[in-house]
């Protein structure tokens, strides 16, 4: 009698199942599928609201009233910040998918120690352990405050 093999379909790993594997476990292929879906994701809801706010920017404002119409252009410079923010997140999440294909994601790029998956989660993008960014953080307040 000839045994099929059976084909079990694993389910997608989600945020709570990534935070309980062992630390063992640690950027395996699974976590950086994840990692790897989650930023594609991120660099697709992004792209996509860019867009709208171009649609909003381009839209010519029938106001005729000066007061609206003085509104409607500080609303537009306001979503031209927004829209600035915003590709510079799309390059970060690209810097991010490369670093993913270079084997360095999840690794701190001063440290290069292990960033953790719970921050990770949070920001996606991020380059430094919590560590090495608050120790930034520290050093340019120090800088700032000698300066002034």
């Amino acid at each position: 009698m000839v045994k099929k093999a059976a084909s079990i379909a694993q389910a997608p790993l989600t945020a709570a199942k990534l935070l309980q594997m062992p630390a063992a476990d640690y950027m395996n292929t699974a976590q950086l599928t994840f990692f790897r879906q989650l930023l594609l994701d991120l660099k697709q809801q992004t792209a996509e609201h860019i867009e709208t706010i171009k649609q909003e920017i381009a839209a010519p404002s029938t106001e005729a009233d000066e007061l609206d119409r003085a509104l409607w252009e500080e609303e537009n410079r306001q979503r031209m910040r927004i829209a600035e923010r915003e590709f510079f997140l799309l390059r970060k999440i690209d810097k991010a998918l490369d670093r993913i294909e270079q084997g360095d994601y999840g690794y701190c790029e001063a440290s290069g120690v292990e960033i953790g998956l719970a921050r990770l989660l949070a920001r996606p993008t991020t380059e430094f352990s919590t560590e090495e960014k608050a120790r930034q953080e520290e050093l340019e307040r120090s800088f700032s405050k000698q300066r002034n």
